[in-house]
């Protein structure tokens, strides 16, 4: 896969007699957005695993002696796990750490593996070269070393991806991006995610149930609803369609229902793609100000509110799916 940002994928070598994979990239980006998407959470959570994974947990304290830990989630796999420690941080030019892997948070490692990630300024761009070898493998694992080069080389895909939208948009620093892959035709779960009477069985956090006052998705059109919390506490809300494509993209501006001169708190982009049977989500809250992103994920929880959302609408599917939902 290439990317506005991926010149090419220069080559990609794994020896199985010693265990090790070097993977060379080029990125037609500076090396200090190459190392920003590599090391910060909310980037590295967008990237981070083969295709087909999400990463609700994703903690990195990069510096020497730091931990990693990220929970990859896939439908398939639910409980894996990847624990680590940075053993080398050379910003923007190195990091070596500790990437294991666990089947269940708390089991001991299944796999051991150390990584060396080294960024170069090349010819007005970056070159980036990854190199890991396993150190310790559990018997029952080693069928899985035989994907280890196709699951870096799509992890290494999806951070081109990244890369490039963070250096196009320019707006990284205020977004909210939370990303999940459904088991459900894109059909049924654009039905779910535009029609009120599926809408309001599992939109918001946990807990949180929903008043629809109107739900007119067409470019211009008007969603009104009130989000009743688990306290008491309602929470009246306005969105204007900005931009509809039928089963792919809703685009719009989500603001407090209490000020029809407000122009929208924060706008949203959800995106709807079709991976054979299943479904990928990318929504991407984009606000004013670093400061109001990091207020709402503070004070609001953002963050946390939306895993739970989407975590309710999967399960909304789970059932709707199997009632024959037209």
């Amino acid at each position: 896969m290439e990317t506005a940002n991926a010149v090419k994928r220069n080559n990609s070598v794994y020896s199985p007699k010693t265990r090790e994979l070097t993977i060379t990239r080029t990125f037609n980006a500076p090396r200090e957005l190459v190392w920003k998407v590599w090391t910060e959470p909310e980037h590295l959570a967008k990237w981070w695993g083969p295709n087909g994974f999400t990463n609700p947990v994703c903690e990195a304290d990069v510096r020497p002696g730091g931990a990693m830990r990220i929970h990859m989630y896939h439908p398939d796999y639910p409980d894996h796990w990847v624990k680590g420690v940075f053993r080398e941080v050379v910003k923007p030019e190195r990091l070596v750490f500790a990437n294991n892997a666990h089947i269940g948070e708390q089991n001991p490692p299944s796999i051991e593996s150390i990584t060396t990630v080294m960024l170069e300024e090349y010819n007005g761009g970056t070159k980036l070269m990854l190199h890991t070898i396993v150190t310790n493998i559990k018997p029952e694992m080693s069928a899985a070393l035989a994907g280890m080069e196709q699951g870096w080389n799509q992890s290494l895909d999806r951070f081109a991806e990244v890369v490039a939208g963070t250096s196009q948009s320019g707006t990284a620093d205020r977004e909210i991006v939370t990303t999940r892959v459904f088991n459900a035709p894109r059909e049924l779960v654009w039905k779910v995610w535009t029609e009120p009477e599926h809408v309001a069985k599992w939109w918001g956090p946990n807990g949180f149930t929903n008043t629809i006052h109107k739900m007119d998705v067409r470019v211009g059109g008007e969603w009104r609803y009130i989000m009743h919390g688990p306290d008491g506490t309602d929470y009246p809300t306005k969105v204007l369609y900005t931009k509809i494509v039928e089963r792919e993209r809703l685009e719009y501006f989500l603001s407090s229902d209490n000020n029809d001169n407000d122009p929208g708190e924060f706008y949203s982009i959800v995106t709807f793609e079709a991976q054979g049977n299943k479904t990928k989500i990318t929504m991407r809250g984009i606000f004013k100000t670093a400061e109001e992103k990091a207020f709402v994920a503070e004070k609001h929880h953002a963050v946390e509110g939306a895993q739970q959302t989407f975590d309710r609408m999967a399960e909304y599917l789970a059932k709707v799916s199997g009632g024959g939902v037209k």
